[in-house]
């Protein structure tokens, strides 16, 4: 039995990430740890703001918010656990630290996407991005996400620029010389990336691609929460056969 403790235990997917393990068979929810912990009663009253809970855990799953991320995954990498980061705000010099934190035989996951689908479609735009002038990520969530890009696009374009820099090809072909409105959207290792928060949208992804006479569109929809389900199951399962840093869920399908 993989015991599993959730931080964010309170928000939508935490909460969520709690009712799956409950609901898993060889998993067991240990400790329930959110900010607003002690504010909860009744059904919730087992929620707490201490992260001490999680010292009884195999495993911890963050997913609290990118302003909180950096200090709940150095305590959690400094108490010896196993973690899963579910939270958007991991970036390159979080995971240098955490690389020099790890005990020998210690665990971090940090996922941009849970989804097995949003997986396969990262794989398909890097594969696919060799073979075209221009592409761009368009990535779409609900209004209530705190951070833009969201870590699926920054995670999608990061890999679309490595496959682009391996076939060795250059930046896209764009004549703007005057944008200042900032219409053109971010730029993640070179490759365009928008952002668009809109009411009714949950969490959705397309990588447009095109050279002349062609475009190909892959795209990736999660209409509910529950998508995200299995791939975090998978993740407390066999984050501790992975020992040291890992990004993506890639190697635990086997797609590496």
């Amino acid at each position: 039995m993989i015991t599993v403790g959730v931080l964010g235990a309170n928000g939508r997917m935490g909460s969520e990430a709690c009712a799956a393990v409950e609901g898993a068979e060889d998993l067991e929810l240990v400790a329930r740890v959110d900010v607003r912990g002690t504010e909860r009663s009744g059904a919730d009253a087992e929620v707490t703001d201490d992260r001490e809970v999680l010292r009884g855990a195999d495993v911890v799953v963050d997913f609290t918010h990118p302003s909180a991320v950096a200090d709940n995954l150095r305590w959690c990498v400094d108490a010896g656990l196993h973690v899963v980061v579910g939270t958007s705000g991991v970036g390159e010099d979080l995971l240098d630290d955490v690389r020099g934190r790890l005990q020998p035989g210690q665990a971090v996951l940090v996922v941009p996407n849970f989804g097995i689908g949003a997986v396969l479609m990262m794989r398909f735009a890097a594969q696919a991005a060799r073979f075209y002038d221009s592409v761009e990520v368009v990535e779409l969530h609900h209004p209530r996400k705190a951070d833009a890009p969201s870590g699926t696009a920054t995670r999608t374009a990061q890999m679309i620029a490595a496959a682009r820099a391996e076939a060795g090809l250059g930046p896209g072909p764009d004549a703007t010389t005057h944008d200042p409105d900032g219409a053109r959207g971010a730029t993640v290792d070179g490759i365009p990336v928008h952002a668009v928060r809109m009411a009714g949208l949950v969490a959705h992804q397309e990588v447009l691609l095109g050279s002349e006479g062609e475009t190909l569109t892959i795209r990736h929809d999660s209409l509910h929460r529950s998508s995200f389900m299995p791939g975090v199951l998978l993740a407390c399962r066999k984050v501790a056969e992975h020992p040291g840093l890992t990004v993506g869920l890639d190697g635990l399908l086997g797609l590496d």
